[in-house]
């Protein structure tokens, strides 16, 4: 083998060893991990799949999977909705449609965790920009379900702009001579919209879905932030009871058990909708 054929495999190990070390060896060992009962300064005891039945059992999970299916089922759908009205607005002529654009996408650049304490300022009962302006008495952080409300219209506001990115994208790739000759059959936009740009933007439709369902599945900071998962549980999604049971508990067997948990309802709606998307190319 030449020199110049195996430096390519050079440029590529450093990538290799990041994945093994970073990646691969985490997976593996927390796997390793979800069949142990685990603490500190004892013995590790071998549970078979005891940890799983557990989680089956606690109430605090299944707590957490409905407040976290709550939040993507909502979450995600108003996201949904929102970006593509934006993005059917913005792909008009508009006055200043640049700046525009510009000032949608910037909540994408905060980070969350910043975002979620900024929050608390705007949502906080007696000193927050709500309370202060519109005199609202609404207990946004310290009523349960008004707490959950809040972590969601926080999610829509931070990623709904990454929504709006990728459909305006998809608008904007269409060809005018498909409307150009709708408008010989028909004027009316609803069904410009239903056999023309629906059909063909709904590839980039799933493929926002699949980005964003994976991503809220997995939600922690923005709670983490505004709320902490309270008051109580109210709020806790399945990542803060995961990283909960690791920090507060130190119970790693268990807490390897639930991530694995999450990856596997994650994985298996990924590839529900990766199918679905060779069935919309086919």
């Amino acid at each position: 083998m030449r020199w110049d054929s195996r430096l390519k495999y050079i440029f590529l190990l450093p990538t290799v060893i990041w994945v093994l070390c970073f990646t691969m060896f985490p997976l593996f060992y927390s796997l390793r991990l979800s069949f142990f009962k685990v603490n500190i300064n004892q013995p590790s005891v071998f549970l078979g799949f005891g940890n799983f039945v557990r989680a089956f059992r606690d109430p605090n999970v299944w707590n957490a999977a409905r407040v976290t299916l709550t939040f993507v089922l909502v979450g995600v759908a108003i996201q949904l909705i929102l970006g593509l009205l934006f993005a059917l607005l913005f792909n008009r002529k508009l006055p200043a449609r640049g700046v525009l654009r510009t000032i949608m996408t910037l909540p994408l650049f905060a980070t969350p965790i910043g975002i979620g304490y900024m929050f608390i300022t705007i949502f906080h009962e007696e000193g927050g920009f709500i309370r202060a302006s519109l005199g609202s008495r609404i207990p946004w952080l310290s009523n349960p379900d008004w707490a959950l409300v809040s972590v969601i219209m926080v999610e829509i506001w931070n990623w709904t702009p990454f929504v709006f990115i990728v459909l305006l994208a998809a608008l904007q790739n269409i060809p005018e001579e498909y409307y150009e000759a709708a408008r010989l059959e028909s004027s009316s936009p609803w069904e410009m919209f239903r056999y023309i740009t629906f059909p063909i933007i709904q590839p980039s439709i799933i493929l926002v879905l699949i980005l964003r369902m994976s991503e809220a599945f997995k939600v922690f900071d923005i709670p983490f932030a505004l709320t902490s998962g309270g008051p109580g549980i109210s709020t806790q999604t399945f990542s803060m009871l995961t990283f909960d049971t690791y920090r507060r508990f130190f119970d790693f067997g268990y807490g390897s058990a639930l991530a694995y948990l999450l990856l596997l309802v994650v994985s298996v709606i990924v590839t529900m909708f990766f199918g679905r998307i060779r069935q919309a190319y086919r």
